[in-house]
């Protein structure tokens, strides 16, 4: 088939080349979001799906809004058979839904219909879920709410981060959509309506949501920082100051300490919460390295009771 890739961001990539790959389908375009400023010198770069394209000799299209008839016409001109689509980042309007002969299908890193929206993975990280999974499905006007092609399912380890549970599903989900792409072209495959039942929504996630309340019990705390790891990044405060924390580990039968208090060991530093201490892991000052908790409590001397908040 004749398919114009959609996505932006690295977790596309492994779709993208296994589509490229295949004997079967010739991606002809890939759409993906405008140059935008990254690092730390903001500077102007392709989106690692247009860096990718660039590489194949691919056509690169990257419409401000998918509504431009600009891109819209260019799009039929295409003749697309069908769109993949892997975290492409923006709305599709129906207009552009209905260029496509088999339309567009996305893959989406959860089990549908739990976790709909912009991340479904730091959610089930955050609620604490055994299983997850990705999922292939018809984009329809709804969001998220398309019939689904297939599903491949995955255990969320007990120290999973969300950038982790993210590159297993990248993997798995790209073998996903290639053979749903295979089974829609050779007529094998057919959609299946979402049940109504087990609907959950996981919108995206704020530098605010990233704040870890110290209030919470250590599992709850754990679970948090693991969900915003490596983005946006777990953080406090310290001495009026922001204090960028990688994952915590709960310390179990520790002897207690305030919510926030700060005890610093030989190797290892504790914080309380409402109920065990947890473990800090590596800690980033504002204006500093990356560095070890213990590294980091050593160059403030840390006085006895002082919290983090």
């Amino acid at each position: 088939m004749r398919l114009v890739f959609a996505g932006t961001p690295e977790v596309a990539l492994p779709s993208l080349r296994a589509l490229l790959d295949s004997e079967r389908h010739e991606v002809v375009a890939v759409v993906t979001r405008p140059d935008a400023p990254a690092g730390r010198g903001r500077r102007v770069e392709r989106s690692p799906v247009a860096a990718l394209a660039d590489e194949r000799g691919i056509e690169v299209l990257t419409p401000a809004k998918a509504s431009d008839p600009v891109f819209q016409a260019r799009l039929k001109e295409l003749e697309p058979d069908l769109c993949p689509v892997v975290a492409y980042g923006a709305l599709l309007p129906e207009s552009a839904l209905s260029i496509p002969t088999h339309g567009w299908v996305n893959l989406h890193f959860s089990v549908l219909p739990a976790w709909r929206g912009a991340a479904p993975v730091q959610a089930s990280v955050r609620h604490g879920d055994d299983i997850t999974g990705a999922t292939t499905f018809r984009i329809v006007k709804e969001l998220d709410a398309g019939p689904v092609y297939g599903v491949v399912t995955e255990q969320v380890r007990a120290r999973d981060t969300a950038g982790e549970l993210l590159g297993r599903l990248a993997e798995s989900g790209a073998k996903l959509l290639l053979s749903t792409v295979d089974g829609i072209e050779d007529g094998t495959l057919r959609a299946v309506e979402q049940p109504d039942q087990g609907v959950s929504y996981a919108p995206k996630v704020t530098v605010d949501d990233a704040r870890l309340d110290f209030g919470m019990p250590a599992a709850a705390i754990d679970r948090v920082a693991r969900a915003v790891t490596p983005d946006p990044g777990a953080w406090a405060e310290f001495r009026g100051e922001r204090l960028k924390l990688g994952p915590v580990v709960p310390a179990e039968s520790e002897e207690p300490l305030a919510p926030g208090e700060i005890r610093v060991e030989r190797k290892r530093v504790l914080v309380g919460t409402a109920t065990d201490p947890v473990v800090l892991g590596d800690v980033q000052a504002q204006g500093k390295k990356r560095m070890s908790a213990t590294d980091w409590a050593r160059g403030v001397r840390i006085e006895a009771g002082e919290r983090i908040s």
